[in-house]
């Protein structure tokens, strides 16, 4: 097992113990931090619906995910119809900061594969 498995695992275990963060309402303000790094999107019944990373936002996790509720992904646009304002409506989210670019693309992989394989068409 490589050094960057095993660091990637590690991480992994660490975004999934990361807590659990509703969106917000409307005005209220979101609690993500400005580094960059991979988020975990929940449907309001718990489902994974979303992994991503920041690999360039210039405001870290919490601009990309304010982009996801401003509507403004790829993310939104297909899985809520381009409606954003449907994640203040149950939907939660966990992030984890994570500087180095590479372990980001690699964390986010591996949570990809481990979370939503039907994703990459595994399921």
């Amino acid at each position: 097992m490589t050094r960057n498995y095993r660091t990637v695992r590690a991480l992994f275990a660490t975004l999934l113990r990361a807590p659990l963060q509703k969106f917000p309402q409307h005005r209220e303000p979101l609690n993500a931090p400005r580094g960059k790094g991979v988020y975990v999107i929940y449907d309001p019944k718990g489902k994974v619906v979303h992994v991503g990373r920041t690999p360039k936002a210039r405001g870290g996790l919490g601009q990309r995910l304010k982009d996801h509720m401003s509507g403004a992904s790829s993310f939104t646009a297909h899985h809520l119809k381009k409606d954003g304002a449907r994640l203040r409506g149950g939907y939660k989210f966990r992030c984890l900061v994570v500087p180095d670019r590479w372990l980001r693309a690699y964390l986010e992989a591996y949570a990809i594969g481990r979370l939503c394989p039907a994703h990459i068409g595994l399921g």
